[in-house]
């Protein structure tokens, strides 16, 4: 018997969903194979020890046979079949924005297209506009998606850095000699991209740590070893980094931490305001005219040295945030009281309600919002507006039971392609929060699009937009959102846009906000799991690159005044 982790069954089933999405299979089980995936992710348990998969929430029959397949033989031999029987440059076309599961197999029946160089040649000669349900503009479309996705960076995302730093964190954290340890560069200003991964190391055993870290199971190789650092590259599924773990003890770490965040031209500024003091300053502290070395127990004390304030990491750009004026009015994580988008097992969460609220309390949060999907995401079994209300009624009934705090009510609702609403206002008015959010039909022109968010600003219901540009990074650009019209448009109707924190969104991003000062604004989330409500971090990096404020973003709001403002209504 193989013994696998959990990440071998979760890359498995989702595999298994990707190219059931390419035989044209039911939604619905498609749905249940990732939807499985999710809820193993947050299976606390020994997943090899179960002897029937079952047991765990949300995973079915059908599903548990092929996990017990992959837990016997190391492989689904489902999944085997269906990679014999799928063309693999299916699985790359499916990358292309425009472009789905359904549009590639009429494609692949109708012409025989099996890669991307073949489609694209087709849509040069017209081929695909030929085709029943197509036409020159999904032909534009899809040649537009091509030349995005052969020009997105061959760095990492964001999210790619999150996972391969979640498993090295997690190992690092196992070794009794390591004191401290911290991501630094381009990952810890949260840039978007980032082309290899720097970690400082507090440890007093140099020599056992570098060896500890070549020993791990996901080292692909070692490039370079001695008792400064060790530089590896790392492989996790199909993606492999460099990495580089650079040594230190406690009282060199806070200027090492300093220097290796970066960025360049930060650091140019840096040593500019030492050498205006007739010092110096480099990864291992201050040196003063006389020679002597200063070596401070913190950054913020660093930067107190130059008469300067504490600057973020995520402000560290291009230098111009040393002029930048009070600098105690950015957000700070500590500032988040509430997280007002989430999903619960009731649509495509993994999780209950009652866990989200348990979990939201260990956080310190003082209220939340539970907003589902609605009803015309099947595919995330959106609710009923008969579901809807049973969920808001037992909403309401835990918020008798939970006195730490708020539970609101409220719906994700889709802005539906031809610019209404996928409930009507008879329903909305029952809730508590209404958020509006494009899913579908990201093709449209930007006429299209710009008419169905104006719409759901114009809803005296709809009091955010979540996730507002529909990008995710890395893999696509997002609809043709008009951002400045949106950000009008938001104003007048006293709408809130969000910047979504999970990693693979980070929308609205950083570029956007500190273009647009004086935006009304939420950070949230999108949790569909427990664990995902840990990913607050990211969303409010992406603020305090954007030199968002904490007056800025609604919920930084105690309990008391986020009550009332979402009483009062627009």
């Amino acid at each position: 018997m193989n013994m696998l982790n959990k990440k071998d069954y979760i890359k498995q089933l989702e595999t298994i969903a990707t190219y059931l999405e390419l035989s044209g299979e039911n939604p619905f089980k498609i749905s249940a194979y990732r939807k499985a995936a999710a809820n193993i992710e947050t299976f606390q348990g020994d997943i090899n020890t179960l002897q029937n998969f079952t047991e765990i929430k949300g995973v079915g029959k059908g599903v548990a046979e092929v996990l017990d397949d992959i837990k016997q033989n190391g492989e689904s031999s489902l999944l085997l079949t269906l990679k014999e029987s799928t063309p693999q440059g299916l699985i790359q076309m499916l990358k292309i924005r425009n472009l789905g599961a359904k549009k590639i197999v009429k494609i692949n029946e109708a012409l025989g297209i099996e890669d991307i160089e073949q489609l694209k040649q087709a849509c040069i000669d017209n081929k695909i506009s030929e085709l029943p349900g197509f036409g020159k503009k999904s032909e534009e479309n899809i040649l537009k998606g091509i030349d995005e996705m052969l020009t997105m960076t061959e760095k990492l995302s964001i999210y790619q850095m999150h996972q391969f730093t979640q498993m090295i964190d997690a190992y690092l954290a196992e070794s009794k000699d390591i004191l401290q340890f911290d991501a630094t560069g381009s990952f810890r200003r949260k840039n978007e991209f980032s082309s290899d991964i720097d970690y400082i190391i507090n440890t007093t055993d140099r020599k056992a740590i570098s060896k500890y870290i070549s020993e791990a199971p996901f080292i692909k190789e070692v490039e370079l070893q001695g008792n400064e650092k060790i530089t590896v590259r790392i492989e996790r599924d199909d993606l492999v980094t460099t990495a580089d773990f650079r040594f230190t003890d406690t009282i060199g770490y806070a200027h090492m931490l300093q220097h290796f965040t970066g960025s360049k031209d930060h650091n140019i500024r840096i040593r500019q305001l030492a050498k205006a003091k007739h010092e110096k300053i480099n990864e291992y502290g201050i040196t003063k005219e006389d020679g002597s070395l200063i070596q401070y127990a913190t950054e913020k004390e660093i930067y107190r040295h130059f008469n300067v304030n504490y600057i973020p990491p995520e402000m560290r750009t291009d230098g111009s945030e040393f002029d930048i004026q009070n600098l105690d009015e950015i957000i700070t994580l500590n500032d988040i009281k509430g997280d007002i988008h989430m999903h619960t097992t009731y649509s495509d969460g993994a999780h209950s309600i009652e866990q989200m609220i348990e979990r939201a309390i260990e956080k310190g949060y003082e209220y939340i919002a539970i907003t589902d999907h609605s009803k015309s995401l099947f595919v995330a079994n959106g609710l009923s507006e008969e579901r809807l209300l049973e969920q808001n009624a037992l909403i309401k009934s835990l918020n008798k039971q939970y006195n730490e705090i708020d539970i609101y009510s409220g719906i994700e609702m889709d802005i539906l392609g031809d610019g209404s609403m996928d409930y009507n206002d008879d329903i909305l008015k029952e809730l508590d929060y209404v958020i509006g959010a494009i899913h579908q039909s990201l093709t449209q022109s930007e006429e299209d699009i710009m008419k169905r968010l104006k719409n759901a600003c114009e809803n005296p219901y709809v009091r955010h937009i979540a996730h507002p540009t529909g990008r995710l990074i890395g893999k696509r650009h997002g609809y043709a959102v008009n951002i400045e019209q949106l950000i009008q448009i938001a104003k007048e109707t006293n709408t809130v846009l969000e910047i979504n924190a999970h990693p693979m969104r980070l929308d609205l991003s950083a570029n956007i906000l500190i273009q647009y000062p004086d935006l009304q604004l939420t950070i949230n989330t999108d949790a569909h799991a427990i664990n995902q409500l840990d990913l607050m971090p990211y969303g409010v990096g992406t603020a305090i690159k954007g030199r968002v404020k904490k007056n800025q973003v609604i919920n930084t709001m105690d309990r008391a005044t986020f009550k009332e403002w979402v009483t009062k209504g627009k």
